[in-house]
């Protein structure tokens, strides 16, 4: 049976990846035929391209909290790839990711098609970087970021780099903090995370073995940033994070669509 239903996982999950591509290359052919789609246009195409691969994965997503009307930046706790299709369904955001996402076979070339921003870490670039992100939040577009700059167990949540938080304080935009926990069984998830040497295609197929888990996604208070340093509102996002996820922020849970 475990067999069975790794195969039909795989199965849903290539489709909806081969979906992808046909997506990405259509955006990419009108790119070189001068019929480049806006942005707004390439979130919506990522959003429904999400919400089918977060469907094809084995999670059971509760929504706790009210998603925003207004753009904002989302700021989020980074626990595995899956925290990108599992956010990125509930609304078309843009992308802020590490470098080496973008040299993923297959998910790096989408994701570059889908407009994400791309990050060396300690390659100096962050006001570059800002700018960037503060022109998305300017045009209307609401935007993700991971500001721990790498992915942990779940099990705590390693400080907010400071400087990511500028392109709020330039758009003048509230910041949305976003807590998102997998369990298993009542207990922390440890398949789902992806950190440390683990490979992409190893991950998967661990992951598409196994039970379905529950993920809650905690959308908590926005923060304006109208008065606040960019560490203080860090230090703000990062505070309210961590006590979600130690269960002290349990209201209006929704299974998600």
């Amino acid at each position: 049976m475990t067999r069975a239903r790794l195969y039909w996982r795989l199965l849903r999950v290539s489709a909806v990846i081969l979906l992808g591509l046909l997506l990405a290359a259509v955006l990419a052919l009108g790119e070189r035929l001068a019929l480049r789609a806006s942005v707004q246009g390439r979130q919506r195409l990522t959003r429904w391209f999400m919400v089918h691969l977060a469907t094809a994965l084995p999670f059971r997503v509760q929504v706790i909290g009210e998603l925003p009307s207004k753009p904002m930046l989302w700021v989020a706790n980074h626990v595995s790839w899956c925290d990108i299709p599992l956010l990125g369904m509930l609304r078309p955001l843009s992308f802020l990711a590490k470098a080496e996402v973008a040299r993923w076979p297959v998910l790096g070339w989408l994701a570059r098609q889908a407009g994400t921003l791309f990050i060396r870490r300690g390659a100096g670039d962050a006001a570059q970087i800002n700018q960037q992100l503060a022109n998305h939040l300017h045009q209307g577009r609401h935007l993700l970021i991971f500001p721990e700059g790498t992915s942990t167990d779940g099990s705590s949540v390693r400080t907010f780099h400071p400087r990511l938080f500028a392109c709020a304080i330039q758009a003048g935009c509230a910041v949305q903090p976003v807590a998102i926990r997998y369990l298993r069984n009542g207990k922390p998830d440890t398949v789902a995370p992806f950190i440390g040497d683990d490979e992409l295609p190893a991950h998967l197929r661990r992951l598409l073995a196994s039970d379905v888990a529950v993920v809650e996604i905690h959308l908590l208070l926005p923060i304006a940033v109208t008065t606040l340093s960019r560490r203080a509102i860090a230090e703000r996002a990062q505070l309210a994070i961590e006590r979600a996820l130690a269960g002290q922020a349990q209201k209006d849970v929704r299974e998600a669509a």
